[in-house]
């Protein structure tokens, strides 16, 4: 039998009229005393481990929420008063009372709208002993012509693959607010502040805390906003001021090197050829950088050699090497260039040997070899029709024809392929036989596109006089009016996707956005209005790619909505959320706007350059690719700058801006794929 318990104390509660309640307190703390110490030591040690364990873990996740809610504030949503470079307002701010322009909801899209704050009036963020948090945002109800979250919605997606049969749908939710009566002002959260635990870049020296911390707290209350003026010329500050960010990042840490990683502060090879630093020399010489361009030239005169045992690849290496050297040539009238383009050019002659003379992909510019890529004998079909421009050019300018002879020949061949579909033509192409692969499917996007681009603008640089390329253009235009184009259900913008054995599937890459321009182009030169309509449609479309997303910057793959009860127009998938700082809707709209001179195509792009300092501008140098559109406050960085973004991106930007439309005039010049101008030939006497 078990004993009767032990009693250890007495329950004694005594009452009087005139006292207060007592409770014996003191005797239960002993008691629960008494029963740690009737624990085991194992029992006592294991629960002292896990109390010590939370301890450590709560310590460690102390930094990195404080530093999340702190990456919160934008370098623009506060300014420091106390710092010396704000107290003199630069030509054209003045000082304003309430909250930020740049900070209240953008109104809707459309003509003459220009947003207040420019990229440059932005300071460092406000050190660690700023004990103010912001409050987080009002997110007000969104239209398809506005800037900020989509409407509360499930998004259904078709296939991602071109011939895909894969469906399915993503949850997104989103918070809605409402304001009545007069709206207010808000001062939004920015994703532009990259956090240390989501970046690879090392953590900032003392010195660089030291520099980056205010001198006194802030109190956002007491801060005065910059209502800037946005004329043509302070565009076009902000730009040259763009690319200038850029170009530091480039030259302190990749110079000479292929590709910045701007965020670990290092760079990345693919030819080994200086890839960004000559695809900037043109942009750098139509902005007046001059000392840029010098400092750039000198690089290419002792130091760029083709003299190496590299594979190269024959499209990339020709739109970006090949037609940056061209185009610098005809600019600045330097020799140099030129000779460079010729070593060049006949480095990249053995690709065209091959069986069927359509060129292999890759070539070894050391050792005179080609060949095919490892896991196939297919070619891009875009790869070998856009490298036309160049070829051509250099042909021209040496008085060399074999240049112009192998890619002319490529040309006839896909002229009289069979496997076209009302001028569509597949995405690849056999280097043996010479005939299409992959039949039957058709796309204007990757694989394809510039296809469609080099038909119009080798007629154009041939003086309109080859009757072959304007005959497949058209053609092709016309298939894809019969075949690509569709309406979205919700607000009926109109798009191009994708055929894949009679599917449509209406997937759209950000690369169709070089369309609009190129339909632009061809009205231009006489062809059917009805191009410049479908142009019109496109533009706006793209420009919804851009609007619809949270951080006001584009996927690079959209799907779109067929069913009128769609919330949307655009759905965008996870894996398809990433911004490589793309150049084709700017490209576009530097085209349209020179044709018709609206100036919303002016606005626009100014709003993707502001976006494009809020969430990829690195404070050190440099601009990254992010990985998701769809989230402002950590739009994952992907510590990447792609040399088109100074090549093309930021050249577009400055030529939609300026109002000298006789800066490469459109009826003089032609732009090859990766932005680079070469003259349009005079046309031969008749």
């Amino acid at each position: 039998m078990y004993p009767p318990s032990r009693k250890d104390f007495i329950s004694l509660t005594l009452s009087d009229p005139h006292s207060h309640a007592y409770n014996n307190g003191k005797h239960r703390r002993q008691s629960c005393w008494r029963k740690w110490k009737q624990l085991s030591r194992l029992q006592r040690s294991l629960i002292l481990f896990l109390l010590a364990l939370l301890l450590i873990l709560g310590l460690l996740s102390y930094p990195s929420i404080t530093e999340q809610w702190r990456g919160l504030s934008d370098r623009e949503d506060w300014l420091e008063l106390n710092d010396p470079e704000l107290k003199a307002a630069p030509p054209g701010v003045k000082p304003v009372l309430g909250p930020a322009a740049g900070d209240a909801p953008a109104p809707a899209a459309g003509p003459h709208l220009e947003p207040a704050v420019v990229p440059d009036a932005v300071v460092a963020p406000i050190g660690p002993n700023v004990p103010i948090l912001p409050k987080p945002p009002i997110k007000k109800k969104t239209f398809p012509n506005r800037r900020g979250p989509p409407n509360l919605q499930r998004d259904g997606n078709v296939s991602d693959t071109v011939g895909g049969e894969k469906q399915e749908q993503e949850a997104v939710q989103e918070e809605e607010g409402e304001e009545e009566g007069k709206e207010k002002k808000i001062v939004s959260w920015r994703g532009a502040m990259i956090e240390a635990d989501q970046a690879t870049e090392p953590p900032p020296s003392a010195n660089e805390k030291e520099a980056a911390a205010p001198s006194a707290p802030v109190n956002p209350a007491d801060t005065v906003p910059l209502e800037v003026s946005t004329g043509p010329a302070d565009r076009l500050e902000a730009v040259r001021d763009a690319f200038r960010h850029a170009w530091k990042g480039y030259k302190d840490h990749a110079w000479g090197h292929d590709e910045l990683k701007p965020i670990s502060k290092s760079f990345s090879e693919w030819f080994g050829l200086g890839l960004t630093l000559i695809d900037s020399l043109d942009t750098m010489w139509i902005m007046g950088l001059k000392e840029e361009f010098a400092e750039a030239r000198r690089w290419v005169e002792k130091e760029l050699s083709f003299d190496k045992n590299v594979d190269v690849n024959l499209f990339e290496t020709t739109i970006r090497i090949l037609g940056g050297l061209l185009s610098c040539y005809h600019l600045s009238g330097d020799q140099l260039f030129l000779e460079k383009a010729k070593d060049l050019g006949s480095r990249l002659m053995p690709a065209f040997k091959t069986p069927s003379k359509i060129p292999f992909s890759d070539v070894n510019i050391g050792k005179g070899t080609a060949h095919p890529p490892r896991w196939t004998s297919d070619s891009t079909l875009a790869e070998v029709t856009s490298i036309q421009l160049e070829f051509r050019e250099l042909s021209r300018l040496t008085q060399e024809p074999q240049y112009q002879e192998v890619v002319n020949e490529v040309m006839k061949m896909v002229h009289t392929l069979p496997g076209k579909h009302d001028g569509l033509v597949p995405m690849f192409i056999n280097t043996n036989s010479g005939q299409f692969t992959h039949k039957g499917v058709f796309t204007l996007g990757a694989r394809a596109d510039s296809y469609y681009e080099y038909l119009l603008k080798q007629w154009i640089q041939g003086g309109k006089t080859e009757d072959d390329l304007l005959e497949d253009y058209l053609q092709a235009i016309e298939g894809v009016k019969k075949h690509l184009v569709r309406k979205t259900g919700p607000n009926m913008l109109t798009f191009i996707g994708e055929l894949s054995h009679n599917r449509f599937n209406a997937k759209m890459d950000h690369l169709v956005c070089f369309l609009p321009g190129t339909l632009a182009l061809g009205a231009h030169n006489g062809l059917p209005g009805d191009h410049m309509d479908l142009a019109v449609q496109l533009m706006e479309t793209c420009h919804q790619m851009y609007v619809q997303m949270e951080t006001g910057l584009s996927p690079e793959i959209a799907h779109f909505s067929l069913q009128s009860s769609d919330g949307r127009d655009v759905v965008v998938k996870p894996a398809d959320r990433h911004n490589l700082l793309r150049p084709e809707t700017v490209e576009s709209l530097f085209y349209m706007y020179r044709f018709t001179k609206d100036t919303k195509y002016r606005d626009w792009g100014w709003d993707i350059l502001q976006n494009f300092n809020k969430y990829t501008k690195i404070p050190d140098g440099g601009y990254t690719s992010i990985n998701n559109v769809r989230d402002p406050v950590n739009p994952g960085p992907r510590d990447k700058m792609e040399s088109f973004f100074l090549g093309e991106t930021l050249k577009y930007l400055y030529l939609l801006f300026s109002d000298d439309m006789k800066l490469l005039s459109l009826d003089k010049y032609i732009f090859n794929t990766e932005a680079h101008p070469l003259p349009i030939w005079p046309s031969p006497p008749k």
